[in-house]
């Protein structure tokens, strides 16, 4: 199944805004894993919006629902920790194009390496899409940095954008947000588009 319930629905446990700890977005950095192997499926159009969650460990996502984790960096995520599962893979580090997502904030890509791997990700594969993730704060520097990429392939990025409120929201010009940050997950609405 693709996509979680409508945004307007409340996930398993119904969140409540937290901060987000430093130290588990640190650890959010993982090494290469053969991303290719599990991946999100195409299939049945999805809800708009849908939700989804992001963990470093994939087992805390409450069961059925789509889950984004890591690729790369010092804590890759086993495919065997996915297996069955619709996944959005990470690449923290900008070396994995086969990742879905690029991870632009501290301590992970830059967006100097970010413009450069959506680059190499949308040239090597004609009809994907490109997903870079960013804080809200931070969004208008990225763009900065990839406005220099062809019009073709800015039409092939989307936007994940952190803006933890608490509450179930798309940030306008974004086709995802992640707007609650957790001890044991992350979780986000997406537009169909996504």
């Amino acid at each position: 199944g693709a996509g979680g319930p409508d945004a307007g629905a409340s996930p398993a446990a119904p969140p409540s805004a937290s901060p987000h700890p430093a130290a588990r977005r640190l650890a959010h950095r993982h090494p290469a894993s053969p991303v290719a192997a599990v991946t999100r499926q195409a299939g049945a159009p999805r809800q708009s919006p849908y939700l989804f969650y992001d963990s470093v460990i994939p087992a805390d996502v409450p069961a059925g629902q789509e889950i984004a984790t890591y690729a790369d960096g010092p804590h890759p995520t086993p495919v065997s920790a996915v297996a069955g599962r619709q996944v959005l893979w990470i690449d923290v580090n900008g070396s994995d194009t086969a990742a879905q997502v690029i991870d632009v904030e501290p301590g992970c890509a830059t967006p100097a390496v970010a413009a450069s791997w959506a680059y190499r990700k949308l040239s090597g594969q004609p009809g994907v899409t490109a997903i870079i993730y960013t804080t809200i704060s931070e969004w208008a520097i990225v763009k900065a940095d990839v406005s220099g990429l062809p019009a073709s392939m800015q039409a092939r990025l989307r936007w994940w954008i952190a803006d933890p409120t608490g509450e179930p929201h798309l940030v306008p010009g974004s086709q995802a947000t992640q707007w609650y940050w957790g001890p044991e997950y992350d979780i986000s609405t997406a537009a169909a588009d996504f």
